[in-house]
């Protein structure tokens, strides 16, 4: 049995950084360097999700408008159409949804809310957590 988003969530906590679509894409910089993140998610009101920004997004915007690009508000540069999870995806599929879609965040959504996000990080350490439960029934199994 795969884990799910749900049980990722448990685990690590659901507390997601958000920043509302008029802060400054220099703002957001100093956030994702204080909070040691590689993605934010952009929230309009009753904490929808309306983008992502991530590392990847300021290397373009700055790479492409320069320091001037600092200035604009982060909607400018996020990314709208965001792909999302829900708690009851489980690992194969995100891990799925990950690759083919190559990024390394993904939102979750429950009700059309932000309820939290996994991270590539996530992933892995959860992908290690069932190797080693499967490993410990193989041992079992053959101990008995």
């Amino acid at each position: 049995m795969s884990i799910s988003v749900k049980h990722m969530l448990d685990r690590k906590g659901r507390d997601v950084v958000t920043v509302s679509r008029d802060a400054t894409i220099e703002e957001v910089a100093k956030i994702l360097e204080q909070k040691r993140i590689g993605a934010i998610v952009v929230t309009s009101l009753e904490d929808r999700i309306a983008g992502i920004f991530t590392e990847r997004d300021l290397v373009r915007c700055v790479a492409k408008d320069g320091q001037v690009a600092l200035s604009n508000p982060v909607s400018s540069a996020m990314t709208t159409s965001v792909t999302r999870c829900r708690e009851e995806t489980t690992l194969n599929e995100l891990m799925e949804m990950m690759s083919s879609g190559r990024f390394r965040h993904v939102p979750v959504e429950s009700g059309g809310k932000l309820s939290g996000i996994i991270s590539i990080g996530d992933v892995v350490k959860a992908r290690i957590q069932e190797v080693e439960a499967e490993a410990e029934h193989i041992r079992a199994y053959i101990a008995s």
